[in-house]
């Protein structure tokens, strides 16, 4: 069965609510979670993980960690990835005893075809401002990047039709930059300021969506008996 059509008519209803503006004051935000997912395949069945760990602002510590994992029956389809994670997100997010100012996703947000990447979507769920990292470039037909200078906090925008999709973002100097992009009830500038405020000098990525990452490998190694990642 092809999900496209229903999909695409529930990401446009949900996008013409999307409000690129903080929701927010910054003393506000106190626990910022990083989520993120992770496959499976066994027995001719697709399974997946959802990872959530939350960190406290001030000292960019761990304060609370869950994960959920399920049965995927929702077919990959490209553009439309929010509809097989969203389940799992959200029953994840029922376990935690935190309840987190702001997310941020290893994906995309306003940084979508429809500005509805997993970012944008979760946010109408979860009822709080979301911001999408990136590794690498979702592509956006007619929405190209220019590298940014070699330094940290360098960064350059992703315009298509003369509208801002993302960014592009060097965290340090030397690497390679991620893609960052509102997901709702933040504006970018902020989005940018949040995700470098969140960036150690071990990784490019924030410690949000990579400590979420390290989780997604560990639970889906346990759960799976996967031992090569």
């Amino acid at each position: 069965m092809d999900f496209r059509h229903e999909f695409e008519v529930e990401q446009n209803q949900l996008k013409n609510q999307i409000d690129l503006s903080n929701h927010f004051e910054d003393s506000d935000i106190r626990y910022v979670a990083g989520v993120d997912l992770a496959y499976w395949t066994e027995n001719d069945k697709e399974y997946g993980v959802a990872c959530l760990v939350v960190i406290d602002r001030e000292n960019l510590q761990v304060v609370e960690e869950v994960s959920f994992h399920d049965e995927i029956t929702v077919p990959y389809l490209p553009g439309f990835l929010a509809f097989r994670e969203l389940p799992l997100i959200l029953e994840a997010v029922k376990l935690l005893k935190i309840k987190p100012d702001l997310y941020m996703f290893d994906g995309n947000g306003y940084l979508h075809p429809r500005h509805m990447g997993i970012a944008t979507h979760a946010s109408f769920f979860l009822g709080k401002p979301t911001i999408g990292v990136a590794k690498n470039y979702y592509h956006i037909e007619g929405a190209e990047f220019v590298l940014p200078d070699n330094y940290e906090g360098a960064c350059t925008e992703i315009v298509k039709n003369g509208e801002i999709y993302g960014q592009v973002l060097r965290t340090h100097q030397n690497v390679k930059p991620i893609f960052i992009s509102c997901g709702n009830w933040i504006d970018i500038e902020t989005s940018q300021k949040f995700v470098l405020e969140f960036v150690t000098k071990e990784s490019r990525l924030p410690v949000t969506t990579r400590y979420a990452d390290i989780l997604t490998h560990k639970e889906r190694k346990k759960l799976s008996g996967i031992t090569n990642d």
